[in-house]
């Protein structure tokens, strides 16, 4: 099987690597928009996101708790995985997770401590690590726990080639490359393709 790149989350597609489109309300424009704006276009998108909730911010929690409510009950409605922006939030985002059968849930941008990577794997959800990852010794660690099988790379904002990020990665866990990349790939596949 030839495998190929994914960047799971991007928001500078440059046609190199599988890139899948999404469509979703940020926790930052929970007060602003209504999700009557966002609902037609889920069923163009292959992911609903970037959802979730981020409680460093100054957008009021009750606002982003609603608007990420109804997000995840139409992506559990249309069967469509969501890539989840969570910040100082992962007890409430895995609270609100909890009552909803998903088809998959990626945490982008992944930077949590290793204890919450292995709750959010032992749930089955994946974790997509960037750029950032590699400005924390803790959030390295998460990304050297984290089973390939439940690994993603991603470039979100970041001017950094996914390629690199795939460098990175192998180096930090240890791994081939070319091992790392046919893994990611057969979680995509998993997801999409099934």
């Amino acid at each position: 099987m030839k495998c190929s790149i994914v960047d799971i989350h991007t928001h500078r597609p440059t046609g190199k690597a599988l890139e899948p489109s999404f469509a979703g309300i940020h926790p930052w424009q929970a007060e602003t928009r209504r999700i009557e704006e966002i609902v037609p276009r889920f069923g163009e998108v292959d992911l609903v996101g970037e959802i979730g909730l981020d409680y460093a911010g100054t957008v009021g929690r009750e606002a982003q708790l609603r608007i990420f409510r109804e997000q995840l009950d139409w992506a559990e409605r249309l069967g469509k995985p969501v890539v989840l922006h969570c910040v100082k939030a992962f007890e409430a985002v895995m609270r609100e997770l909890a009552p909803h059968a998903l088809r998959a849930v990626i945490f982008h941008g992944f930077i949590g401590s290793p204890q919450q990577a292995a709750e959010a794997v032992k749930r089955g959800y994946y974790l997509s690590f960037g750029e950032r990852t590699f400005r924390s010794p803790r959030t390295v660690e998460a990304l050297r726990r984290t089973p390939v099988e439940n690994l993603f790379a991603e470039t979100d904002e970041s001017d950094v080639p996914i390629e690199e990020i795939y460098r990175r990665i192998a180096q930090a866990k240890d791994l081939d490359p070319e091992l790392l990349k046919c893994a990611i790939y057969r979680n995509y596949r998993e997801i999409f393709e099934r």
